[in-house]
């Protein structure tokens, strides 16, 4: 696993130690109930029962894993480290695409909470690492698959 930082507000930080905790206690016992169910069907070799609830704890184990080194790198994100009008992870910036976009409103986040759909983008992707360090009034380029789109920045929160 790596040792990347994982930037996260303290509502990301309550989640995945509540995903963690659930998957230790409650998701653990479950797979381990339904491997012992299906180690009581018999043969192993041609039990499809037991390959899937392998399967799942492998899974499970992987994830929690996971979460344990997200944990353990995480770096809260606090209002007081935000620097006033300029674009630092837990910023919510409005964008609007240039020349005649509509409006977009994005709050930077780190990976673990990122969720474009609920207007929550990673520092990581394209659009965050463009954004991050710049202030209202600028205007940013961001390399995208079909080719570069240029925003501009009209509030920073």
């Amino acid at each position: 696993m790596s040792d990347n930082k994982f930037y996260v507000t303290q509502e990301g930080l309550r989640k995945l130690e509540e995903e963690l905790e659930y998957l230790k206690t409650t998701k653990r016992a479950e797979v381990k109930e339904r491997l012992k169910i299906a180690r009581s069907y018999g043969d192993l070799s041609e039990n499809s029962e037991y390959e899937a609830a392998k399967d799942e704890q492998g899974m499970v184990e992987s994830r929690i894993l996971m979460l344990e080194n997200q944990l353990r790198n995480a770096v809260l994100i606090r209002d007081e480290d935000k620097v006033s009008g300029v674009v630092t992870i837990g910023s919510t910036v409005t964008i609007r695409e240039v020349p005649d976009g509509e409006e977009e409103v994005y709050t930077i986040v780190g990976p673990a909470e990122s969720d474009p759909l609920e207007g929550r983008i990673s520092n990581e992707s394209p659009i965050g690492k463009s954004l991050l360090g710049r202030q209202k009034g600028e205007k940013v380029v961001v390399p995208a698959p079909s080719g570069e789109m240029t925003f501009e920045i009209l509030k920073v929160e």
